[in-house]
């Protein structure tokens, strides 16, 4: 553990970094966006943002087919700056909040998991991030 490769995606979401970390970590907007395609969705989710807080959504299919939960710790809470968890695998992802005028630069940095392809773990991280650009620009 802790060894593995890191990947790492970002976007930069046009709205200012108050409105992105609001929709990053409240459950009634991490539902609207966290899924990597729309044939997916995320009917559950809770997320106590603080040092030793745990955070856990279902990603699901929407034809019920599959589900699994995505959960951990966060380690380090920055307000409007960083959060640094450890994923239920044990994994890290660190996600970083760059304020740029009336942008925010979003920067996530995870450790691959064995099972999938680099490209493909980039690919599937990077279109939920996209995902959120969108819902937070459009809501």
């Amino acid at each position: 553990m802790g060894n593995n490769k890191k990947i790492t995606v970002e976007a930069t979401v046009n709205a200012p970094v108050e409105k992105v970390w609001q929709y990053w970590t409240e459950p009634q907007h991490i539902m609207q966006w966290n899924q990597a395609d729309p044939s997916w969705h995320c009917p559950r989710s809770e997320n106590d943002v603080r040092p030793g807080g745990k955070f856990s959504s279902t990603m699901a299919a929407k034809d019920g087919s599959f589900s699994f939960d995505f959960d951990g710790t966060h380690n380090e809470v920055e307000k409007h700056k960083l959060i640094s968890s450890t994923l239920g695998d044990g994994r890290t992802w660190d996600v970083h909040f760059q304020p740029e005028g009336n942008t925010t630069k979003v920067i996530e940095i995870f450790e691959m998991e064995t099972q999938n392809p680099e490209e493909m773990q980039r690919g599937g991280w990077q279109a939920i991030l996209d995902s959120f650009k969108n819902h937070t620009e459009n809501n």
